[in-house]
């Protein structure tokens, strides 16, 4: 099979780590008989700065063509964040139908987490943030600017058809793993959209009797994340609260940089994006010490979400096998003082091995 992949790099780090990770990626896929083409866009809040908007009016029908997209980090100090994610990735997401945005969370053999007591494979859950709409819509407005009487108005905005393609997919993902699905929610306090997400939960949960269903208020979960984290499955949340939840998720997996993230079309008519979590870290940009495996356990998932298995497996296997190594490099945030190039370079040897 041949694939033609979107490679997006970003801003900050995120033009490191792809430039990194990307030779790693296409020769992964080769081993295993899988062509892969990519072509670049230089598309991001360097592009803002110079001509006014982070990507072309038809960013959108250049990228539809391909079978995936590799998206490196999004943000400059120098632009405000929400221009950065209005410009780029949102216009993406919501114009790719790009429902589904699974974060896996899970400890690996190696790595420490700053919650004492859990060791590789403990932790091991994921989280399906919905993606599209929820509190990220792009509904209301200011009036009255600079007066004594300004006012803003945010609405959150939720359909049967966009909660759908979320909730089903973690109740796929529930049933296919330990039979537990965590709803998320904070129906207490908002109680229209919160309390339709959770009837719409309620009603697909019927669909999956073999699915045992909690229900937490976000607050509690952010709790129970940091008291039992290795208690959870698969979560399923709006787009804010699975958002804060996953940089959570995050954290006490040992570091941001080793978390991955898809953002799914789930009806496949449009291509699907893949990017770590982490953020484009200006604060350490051009010194060549960004993590990079946040990156490749996305194009992980990638592979992946393409139906080339044996790619998805070697790159998750290589990444496992390189942090349970104590004398492989590793960068900062996970205890060592390894440069970016070094950590994908012993990569290609565990690829290789």
């Amino acid at each position: 099979m041949s694939y033609d992949i979107a490679v997006i790099p970003g801003d900050g780090i995120g033009n490191e780590v792809v430039d990194a990770v990307e030779p790693l990626l296409v020769d992964a896929a080769a081993a295993h008989g899988v062509d892969v083409a990519t072509t670049w866009f230089d598309w991001g809040s360097q592009r803002y700065l110079d001509e006014g908007s982070m990507m072309p009016e038809d960013g959108l029908d250049r990228l539809e063509s391909f079978d995936a997209i590799l998206l490196g980090a999004v943000g400059h100090p120098d632009v405000p964040d929400h221009v950065t994610l209005r410009g780029l990735r949102l216009p993406i997401t919501k114009g790719f139908n790009q429902h589904v945005c699974k974060r896996p969370s899970h400890l690996f053999e190696g790595v420490r987490s700053p919650l004492r007591g859990y060791e590789g494979g403990d932790i091991d859950f994921v989280v399906y943030r919905q993606n599209t709409e929820g509190e990220y819509a792009d509904v209301g407005g200011r009036e009255h600017r600079g007066f004594g009487n300004e006012v803003a108005v945010q609405a959150s905005v939720f359909t049967r058809e966009a909660t759908e393609a979320v909730v089903r997919p973690a109740f796929e993902a529930a049933s296919e793993r330990d039979g537990k699905l965590t709803n998320v929610t904070k129906s207490n306090a908002q109680a229209h959209g919160m309390v339709f997400w959770d009837d719409i939960v309620a009603e697909v949960s019927e669909e999956y009797p073999d699915v045992e269903v909690e229900r937490l208020l976000v607050d509690a979960a952010s709790m129970d994340f940091v008291r039992r984290p290795d208690e959870f499955d698969v979560v399923v949340a709006s787009n804010l609260f699975g958002d804060i939840l996953t940089d959570l998720g995050g954290g006490i997996m040992g570091s941001l940089g080793l978390a991955p993230s898809t953002n799914i079309d789930p009806s496949r008519e449009f291509p699907s994006m893949f990017e770590p979590v982490h953020g484009s870290a200006f604060d350490i940009m051009g010194q060549g010490i960004a993590n990079p495996l946040g990156t490749v356990l996305s194009g992980s998932l990638m592979f992946e979400h393409l139906g080339e298995d044996a790619v998805a497996e070697a790159l998750w296997g290589a990444v496992a096998d390189q942090l349970a190594d104590p004398d492989a490099p590793r960068t900062a945030d996970i205890g060592g003082d390894a440069k970016t190039v070094a950590v994908t370079d012993d990569l290609c040897d565990h690829l290789t091995e």
